[in-house]
């Protein structure tokens, strides 16, 4: 490596913010770049559909660093600024105003972009998605304004949209073709929670439909279109169907793309000097021994650290064990390990599922894959190590609340 070496990272999100940081904490004195799309400096997504979407949370409050921090670590945060190419021969990315910086390691940090619908009056106004800060600003004001709320999907930032509606006092529906939210990630044993728990918040769910159309009047969305010919009427539409990791640019420059960027246990591309941390990453998980693309904040966080010690040619590797949560109403969740879908032979549930106090394993051949405490606090370093241990363990105690989850 040159003795005053160049590292961009493309993407100024969480992930590409916190492995500017690590690199910095790391002792490297080369240059650091930090190139982003967005004219907000770097912020945490989790606030946009949580508490700054309600407004229990101020602006500044999601960003990662404060304003100076980028000059005071010497980091040249360029934002409003897109990459159109990247140049592995040359180590070089070109920027949608022609000019180019060159690199000597470079780390894609790109993220994910919403699925877009794709039915008739998709591109109406008055449809919402939720990923970027200026996003959950716009639907704070719609929100402000009143109305009829239709959010299409189910999913995690579908559930959570749905609940900051109806904690601004709005008429909501929730529009899902499966069976039940969430099934895929929690199948049907806890999918049926989530979806009690918005029925009692006064939300309209309608399972197993189709989306036919966004009808309109006036060129702005009025109400949604269903296969079977019902109108559900709409002021607001908000549209979580989704994400899809953004890997044009890795396409481009001919890096192997599999779900996201192929990136080995310590983040490394398929090209030497380009490496890959956060959604838009496929990473090889040496414990659960496939490789993994996961879509959350902790993983943006964390992986980071690793890829900066990758870049500076540390010998490391991420096998962190998966973790996400979510916030809905009175109901607060943590979610510990990683299950395929349909990858487990019994859900496991210690405490009251009508109460919302419990923690429910997904176990298969007796061993915990994942577990999800709700409303139970300060328990996911006893489920980490109950995951992680590869155990077989007493079913019947891990059932049993009377039983310390460290014995086990």
């Amino acid at each position: 490596m040159p003795t005053n070496p160049s590292f961009v990272i493309v993407g100024a999100s969480l992930a590409g913010a916190k492995a500017a940081e690590a690199l910095r904490e790391n002792a490297f004195t080369g240059s650091i770049t930090l190139i982003g799309d967005e004219t907000d400096r770097p912020y945490e997504r989790p606030p946009l559909s949580k508490d700054y979407l309600q407004g229990k949370a101020e602006r500044d409050s999601v960003f990662v660093h404060p304003e100076g921090w980028y000059a005071e670590h010497d980091v040249d945060l360029r934002l409003g600024a897109s990459v159109t190419a990247i140049d592995p021969a040359a180590h070089q990315v070109t920027l949608a105003d022609g000019q180019t910086v060159p690199y000597d390691k470079l780390l894609l940090a790109t993220g994910s972009s919403p699925r877009i619908l794709q039915v008739p009056g998709s591109d109406l106004a008055g449809i919402h998605y939720l990923r970027r800060l200026a996003d959950s600003d716009k639907i704070r004001e719609a929100f402000a304004q009143g109305g009829r709320v239709v959010v299409i999907g189910a999913g995690w930032i579908g559930l959570e949209t749905a609940a900051a509606a109806r904690a601004a006092g709005l008429e909501v529906t929730v529009l899902e073709m499966g069976a039940l939210p969430l099934l895929n990630v929690l199948g049907p044993e806890l999918a049926q929670v989530f979806a009690d728990l918005h029925s009692r918040n006064g939300v309209d769910l309608r399972f197993g439909v189709n989306v036919a159309q966004i009808v309109a009047a006036g060129g702005k969305a009025t109400g949604v279109l269903l296969g079977d010919g019902t109108t559900v009427p709409a002021d607001i539409v908000l549209v979580g169907v989704g994400i899809t990791p953004n890997v044009a640019l890795a396409e481009q420059a001919g890096l192997e793309v599999r779900n996201g960027i192929a990136v080995d246990a310590g983040l490394r591309t398929s090209d030497p000097d380009i490496f890959a941390a956060g959604d838009v990453a496929n990473a090889r998980h040496p414990r659960l021994g496939t490789s993994i693309r996961v879509e959350h904040w902790a993983n943006a966080l964390n992986q980071p650290a690793i890829a900066a010690k990758s870049m500076l040619g540390q010998d490391v590797v991420y096998d962190r064990t998966p973790y996400f949560y979510s916030d809905q109403y009175d109901l607060g969740m943590e979610y510990t390990g990683y299950v395929e879908r349909g990858g487990y032979d019994r859900v496991v549930v210690r405490g009251d599922l009508d109460t919302l106090e419990f923690i429910a394993f997904w176990v298969r051949d007796g061993r915990v894959l994942a577990g999800m405490n709700v409303n139970v606090w300060d328990v996911t370093d006893q489920i980490k190590a109950l995951v992680e241990s590869g155990r077989v363990v007493d079913l019947d105690k891990l059932a049993d609340p009377a039983v310390p989850l460290d014995s086990l």
